[in-house]
């Protein structure tokens, strides 16, 4: 049992560091990220939060806006359920005296 963990662990292992090999390099313009128009000459999802974030909401952090304007319910849901994990955690592995 031990030595398929240890196979799972590589392969996933190795299977992310050949994804890392091929990520564009920081900053590229080029890289799909950084695209206003994708390949079928449509917009970008991601083109329109990073030029209207500070415009709609005064914010100089992007990363904010975007958690707490845009995408506020989604981020209290996925908090919701973060916490239930942790309490459901915390329930499971309480020590019990007896």
């Amino acid at each position: 049992m031990k030595a398929i963990r240890i196979l799972a662990l590589a392969a996933f292992s190795a299977v992310m560091m050949v994804a890392v090999v091929h990520l564009p390099p920081k900053g590229d313009p080029h890289s799909p990220a950084n695209r206003v128009e994708n390949v079928l000459k449509g917009p970008v999802a991601g083109a329109y939060y990073i030029q209207n974030s500070y415009p709609d909401a005064k914010t100089p952090n992007m990363v904010t806006v975007i958690l707490a304007d845009y995408r506020g319910f989604d981020t209290l849901g996925e908090t919701v359920v973060v916490f239930a994990g942790g309490v459901a955690c915390l329930y499971l592995l309480r020590r019990r005296t007896a």
